[in-house]
């Protein structure tokens, strides 16, 4: 009967320590580390990420990483609809990004979001898909 106790109470941390807190912190469960060494590593596996092409182009190489590990931030652990923005070093830049909830494409996690740029006034909102690999990262698809 105390096995069954425990068997009991070890389950039930375990899907606890699974949730998302209220103050958006990935559980035990969510924390997933890439395997690849460096968060340059993680931003490269982004593949330029979602950003329209003609946009990208007008950022500089610093706006952009910021951009991509915005991206990576709610791919990777914000929750459902939760706004991650980033502000460039150019005055007027500045982005949103929010993702969708994961789900399973085989046995891959895959997310939709949208990454809102604004430069000098003018909006670009681009949408995708993103799927984390076998190496951990996210990888947008084409």
């Amino acid at each position: 009967m105390r096995a069954g106790y425990l068997v009991v109470l070890a389950a039930t941390l375990l899907a606890v320590t699974g949730c998302t807190a209220t103050t958006g912190q990935p559980g035990l469960l969510n924390s997933f580390a890439p395997q690849s060494s460096g968060q340059s590593s993680v931003i490269e596996a982004l593949n330029g990420g979602i950003i329209d092409p003609a946009v990208s182009a007008q950022l500089t190489a610093d706006d952009r990483r910021k951009a991509l590990e915005a991206e990576y931030r709610a791919l990777e652990a914000a929750p459902s609809g939760q706004i991650v923005a980033w502000k460039g070093a150019q005055k007027g830049v500045s982005g949103e990004v929010y993702a969708a909830q994961p789900y399973e494409v085989g046995s891959q996690n895959c997310r939709q979001y949208v990454h809102k740029i604004t430069r000098d006034g003018q909006s670009t909102t681009t949408r995708g898909t993103a799927c984390r690999s076998e190496d951990g990262n996210w990888t947008p698809l084409v």
